[in-house]
């Protein structure tokens, strides 16, 4: 009975240590949303330079997501961890002090960056150190942490920011991360690092240069155009240094990222199934708060209040999605989710000038709730059929792929919003509010966009199913 209430006892202190980390990262990226108008006003930017506080940021996570594998190997999960919270922690209160929207910007990526750090660690930890039928469960909980973060943060970041300025929204990071700090340096499992390997450094700066080239011609393309020499170049130079890096990773005995993760078919189709999903993410929180507030005119109070529902009930679904899972197993969780995201993006798709809170606010809650639904059992089928010793890099990989995906679709998204909105403010002329219904027929057409790419789905989940059904059937036969 001792053993059983140490082990329930050391389960709860490492997801606590966990929830606050994971939590004040994702905090981070979803309070600043509503403060789009504020940071235009304020720092008499335009949408392109003010999108890469977001852009920046996820690109910066990506970046530094291959080296978790390697440097929590090197140093322990532990010390990654917390060196991590003391970086993001010291960035945001760097960001109050801005004096420029280029300095800000320079400020959150390298908050990213150590955001970066902070999530594929800790969901490492859960597959190093909690048992193997407990982690479906500890995955709900991780989720949880993610989900309640996007619920809070818009209308906290819409409370602050009305009356307290934007500089709160990086200042609300200091206490949440020393506690963060305080928590893991008492709670978290110390296990010894593995034996020293060389630091692949031409694996990291080709993963570097082809992560930060690709995704920023797919953020500028609405200023260089399609086909200037700017975007072709970049592109080029990106997929050439891509290529370098995985063949230079699939030939050395000691990568800086383990490639080999991809032999496990499930984790790659889990893995293209988590970026339609995130792309999907993202053009929901990119294009909403643009719609209330550039054209409906909502001040960010009203808009984090018209999400809120959503975010709620999106973070309450989580630990029943963790216990639905041990039952149905991801399949029907994941195609259930799905089908919500492809409902709602159809409906959004079809918004008009004169939509109601209350409609946004229904179809963004059905749409919160489908990602609640897949977004836990398409990452926890995937990383279950990766052993533990390549947990770590399974992990750096997922969120490497993922917040590059994140980081391209509000560029491709901004980019083809920019466009859509001109074509339709030229075709409407001089009309009353031809600017506001202009914007509004180019957020549907991104929207349409969002629901064909979930569509595409679809398959790629009947295959995660075959796989399933394929590996009961040696379970069995082993049993």
């Amino acid at each position: 009975m001792a053993n059983g209430t140490s082990s329930k006892s050391a389960f709860w202190l490492i997801i606590l240590s966990i929830f606050f980390g994971n939590f004040m990262s994702i905090l981070s990226s979803t309070t600043i949303n509503v403060a789009f108008p504020i940071f235009l006003k304020d720092f008499h930017a335009d949408l392109g330079q003010v999108q890469w506080m977001i852009t920046g940021f996820l690109l910066a996570t990506g970046i530094v997501a291959p080296v978790v594998g390697y440097f929590g190997d090197r140093w322990s999960y532990k010390r990654l961890y917390v060196g991590a919270l003391t970086g993001f922690t010291l960035f945001s209160v760097l960001c109050t002090v801005a004096w420029s929207i280029e300095s800000l910007v320079t400020f959150r990526i390298m908050q990213g960056a150590f955001s970066g750090l902070i999530i594929p660690t800790t969901m490492t930890m859960i597959y190093q150190f909690i048992e193997k039928d407990k982690q479906a469960f500890a995955m709900s909980l991780w989720s949880l942490s993610s989900m309640l973060a996007p619920a809070f943060g818009p209308t906290l970041g819409g409370w602050l920011t009305e009356y307290y300025g934007w500089q709160s929204l990086f200042l609300l990071n200091l206490p949440i991360g020393l506690t963060a700090i305080a928590v893991a340096c008492k709670c978290l499992p110390y296990h010894k690092a593995r034996a020293s390997k060389s630091f692949d450094l031409p694996g990291f700066v080709t993963v570097l240069l082809s992560s930060s080239l690709i995704i920023l011609s797919f953020s500028e393309v609405n200023r260089w155009g399609w086909i200037s020499w700017k975007t072709l170049g970049c592109l080029l130079a990106g997929a050439a240094t891509l290529v370098y890096f995985i063949r230079r990773e699939l030939s050395l005995k000691d990568p800086l990222l383990n490639l080999s993760v991809f032999q496990s078919s499930r984790f790659t189709y889990c893995l293209l199934i988590n970026c339609i999903i995130t792309a999907s993410l993202y053009s929901g929180t990119f294009l909403i708060p643009i719609f209330l507030q550039d054209i409906q005119q909502s001040n960010p109070l009203h808009t984090a209040l018209v999400l809120l529902p959503g975010s709620l009930v999106m973070a309450l679904f989580s630990p029943v999605v963790g216990k639905l899972y041990s039952r149905i197993g991801p399949f029907w969780l994941i195609m259930g989710g799905i089908a919500l995201l492809i409902v709602s993006n159809w409906e959004l798709s079809r918004i008009s000038l004169q939509a109601t809170h209350l409609y946004v606010s229904v179809w963004m809650t059905i749409r919160y709730v489908g990602i609640a639904l897949a977004f836990m059992p398409v990452m926890n089928a995937g990383m279950s059929s990766i052993s533990k010793e390549k947990s770590g890099h399974a992990s750096s990989v997922t969120n490497w792929v993922r917040q590059a995906t994140g980081a391209l679709s509000i560029g491709v998204f901004s980019s083809l919003l920019a466009a859509r909105s001109l074509t339709h403010q030229q075709e409407l002329g001089t009309i009353p509010l031809a600017r506001e219904t202009g914007m509004t027929l180019g957020v549907q057409d991104v929207f349409l966009t969002a629901t064909v790419i979930c569509i595409a789905a679809i398959p790629l989940t009947f295959v995660l199913r075959e796989r399933r059904s394929k590996l009961q059937q040696v379970m069995e036969k082993i049993g």
